[in-house]
């Protein structure tokens, strides 16, 4: 019988550990993202209730800093360097912070992400923007705390949060100039020798037209200064298998004083081995 009862303890011990009871959050989390111009915005966060709590000046005090939401951090991540307020903020990932009053909020992106609430211990190195934006009276009051991006132009979009009566809208800018004519003037540009090197690459490991991969790793090395021992090593293999071994000998001589420059032994041993074995 004990041994019976043992066995069953084992049986049920790991289907006991799996069981976990779900219940909704008070303050389920939210996450939005949004392309403003050519820039992804996203954000992160919680959504307390007012649940006929006074939020603002009660729940929420006023000129005290605030979570700006429940939980964990609220996250901003933007995929480019963006502008607020004159100021530059770098693009990557921040924990939002504000600080509400009855006429305008304190608004700071701060760089530790993985706070639950406020930081144990705050860090003023660890500001990277601090700006104050003008609070707006609803005239309809916002149950669930609520971040939006809005106002959208192709140069900027608005970070908005929404609670009880309160409403503040971050003008945020973003590089759109700067990213659309870079990419225009990439493209018109034309192929660079990476995109040649690349395609020689398929073409010969795929036994392709090994005529034009050896016209593309030609173009490549045209364009490149550097003459990479990666792209002197595929054109020493190209010229082989056309069977023009003393050809391919000369150009994995290249590679082979290159790779010595950049302290790569694997490519040294591969030029060496080719070498020996197109020099009979």
């Amino acid at each position: 019988m004990k041994k019976l009862l043992i066995a069953m303890a084992l049986i049920l011990a790991p289907l006991a550990s799996e069981a976990q009871v779900k219940t909704p959050q008070a303050s389920p989390k939210g996450y939005i993202k949004q392309t403003v111009g050519l820039t992804d915005v996203e954000v992160t966060y919680s959504r307390p209730g007012a649940r006929g709590r006074a939020v603002f000046g009660n729940l929420v005090p006023f000129g005290k800093l605030w979570r700006t939401g429940a939980n964990e951090n609220t996250i901003v991540n933007f995929s480019d360097d963006v502008v607020i307020d004159g100021k530059t903020l770098k693009k990557g990932k921040y924990a939002l912070y504000t600080v509400p009053r009855i006429e305008s909020w304190d608004v700071i992106f701060y760089l530790s992400t993985d706070n639950w609430g406020l930081p144990e211990s705050w860090n003023e190195n660890y500001v990277v923007l601090k700006t104050t934006v003008k609070e707006d009276a609803l005239p309809t009051p916002v149950e669930t705390f609520t971040i939006g991006i809005n106002g959208l132009d192709p140069n900027y979009g608005y970070l908005e949060m929404a609670w009880e009566n309160s409403h503040v809208a971050l003008k945020f800018e973003v590089p759109t100039a700067k990213t659309a004519t870079a990419s225009i003037e990439k493209t018109l540009a034309g192929p660079s020798w990476n995109d040649y090197f690349a395609a020689s690459q398929y073409l010969f490991s795929s036994n392709g037209n090994i005529e034009t991969a050896k016209t593309y790793v030609d173009k490549a090395l045209d364009m490149s200064t550097e003459k990479p021992y990666y792209v002197l090593r595929l054109k020493s293999q190209i010229q082989a298998k056309q069977g023009d071994k003393k050809g391919a000998v000369e150009t994995a001589k290249a590679s082979l004083a290159a790779a010595e420059a950049a302290n790569n032994a694997d490519y040294v041993k591969l030029n060496k081995d080719s070498i020996a074995e197109w020099s009979r």
